[in-house]
């Protein structure tokens, strides 16, 4: 017999063939419930992660991640300033950007659009986007490029002519409407009806020139390798300017988006814990009824000179390698399907004739999955320590078995 002692008996009540069935089958069943519940929270805390990451992608395909403007001066130089900010320590690019409200109208219909400007970087992310067209048609002088919904809503195709109505101030301080006639360039789609429905994009020239330093914005789109760090970075940039200019990122931009994201993620956890708590749960009632059946073994254990602690870490240590076991089959099973969720609903959709994401009702035919380890991480302590948990009144319960009154009835 090896030591510790709670640790060899323990294993050894884990391992018997001698408990009753109704004990064996609690004890699957929990180790299964405990299973199931931390493959459930890892699967779906992976696809929430794809989900945002997807959604940050869209937002930042036609945005810059950092922004810089001065409303208080609409006639800054942000040509001259541009070299400067790139310069900063984890910006990539930093070149001029406008915005102006515009109102496009194609008889009977009119609608009201957010043109913006778009540089290099931009056109980069545009090309990406397009369903009809080539981002290469802003080079032709009074081409655009819309949304698709804008392009349906207009009833307008590549090549096709629109009126934009650009409220501008005239030198007196007065509102004045100016009418151009532009033609559409090419088509985007990102699957966000923010900026499908209504965004369109120009040369900074033509924003320029349609007055959006009067009547809009403008200022400095920064570019950044890694877009979780934009915060951070735009902190840098703002130690290097001088007060005025106001230093603007994703994260405060697009706030309520990922703020929903969270809440669902913490609440389908919290959730799917319960899953892990009801095995638990199970843990209790079986170690339960082990610490009744095995009364006697507890009283002649206390008469050879057990303490009431060595008889208490007998059963938590049989409890905890019934929970643990379910964790780390959980985590393996849970990592298994996490890596490949979209094969698995491949594969289903194919057996059974499903299709979750229909390609003519979602932009995203595809689940997304972003596996983070810190999240496996959390999930599998939190099992842990819920198992861990469970076991603590059978142990009590088992501590503080009378050895006398165990044996009076044997």
């Amino acid at each position: 017999m090896f030591q510790p002692l709670p640790l060899f008996i323990g294993l050894r009540y884990s391992g018997a063939r001698a408990h009753r069935f109704f004990v064996s089958f609690i004890t699957w069943v929990s180790l299964l419930g405990v299973a199931v519940g931390v493959a459930a929270l890892i699967v779906i805390l992976s696809v929430m992660n794809g989900f945002e990451s997807e959604l940050r992608s869209r937002l930042l395909a036609l945005s810059a991640p950092v922004r810089l403007s001065a409303p208080d001066d609409p006639a800054r130089d942000w040509e001259s300033m541009a070299p400067g900010v790139a310069a900063v320590p984890g910006v990539k690019a930093a070149e001029p950007y406008a915005e102006l409200q515009v109102l496009a109208v194609r008889q009977p219909e009119m609608l009201p659009l957010l043109l913006r400007a778009a540089g290099a970087a931009m056109r980069a992310e545009l090309a990406d986007l397009l369903v009809e067209g080539d981002v290469r048609a802003l080079d032709q002088p009074q081409s655009i490029i819309v949304g698709r919904q804008v392009a349906e809503q207009l009833g307008v195709a590549v090549g096709d002519p629109f009126t934009l109505l650009v409220p501008t101030v005239t030198g007196g301080e007065l509102p004045e409407a100016r009418l151009r006639e532009f033609t559409v360039g090419a088509i985007f789609e990102a699957g966000l009806q923010e900026h499908d429905g209504t965004l369109a994009f120009a040369t900074p020239a033509t924003l320029l020139e349609l007055g959006a330093a009067r009547s809009g914005s403008v200022g400095l789109a920064v570019q950044v390798p890694d877009a979780l760090a934009a915060p951070q970075i735009a902190a840098r940039i703002r130690a290097t300017l001088a007060a005025g200019t106001v230093v603007s990122d994703w994260t405060g931009e697009h706030a309520s988006y990922f703020r929903a994201i969270r809440i669902e993620k913490t609440m389908m956890a919290l959730i799917l814990l319960l899953v892990v708590g009801v095995a638990a749960f199970n843990i209790v009632a079986m170690l339960v009824m082990v610490v009744t059946d095995k009364r006697t073994d507890i009283a002649i254990l206390r008469t050879l000179g057990a303490e009431p602690g060595t008889m208490a870490r007998v059963f938590i240590v049989q409890g905890l390698i019934i929970g643990w076991a379910g964790v780390i089959a959980g985590v393996l099973l849970g990592l298994a399907i996490a890596m490949n969720v979209d094969p698995i609903l491949g594969f289903l959709g194919a057996v059974f004739g499903l299709q979750l994401f229909d390609s003519d009702v979602y932009y995203i035919t595809q689940v997304p999955s972003e596996l983070h380890w810190m999240d496996v991480l959390l999930v599998a302590l939190s099992a842990l320590l819920v198992t861990a948990l469970a076991t603590v009144y059978p142990a009590r319960r088992a501590a503080a078995t009378p050895p006398a009154e165990a044996l009076r009835y044997e």
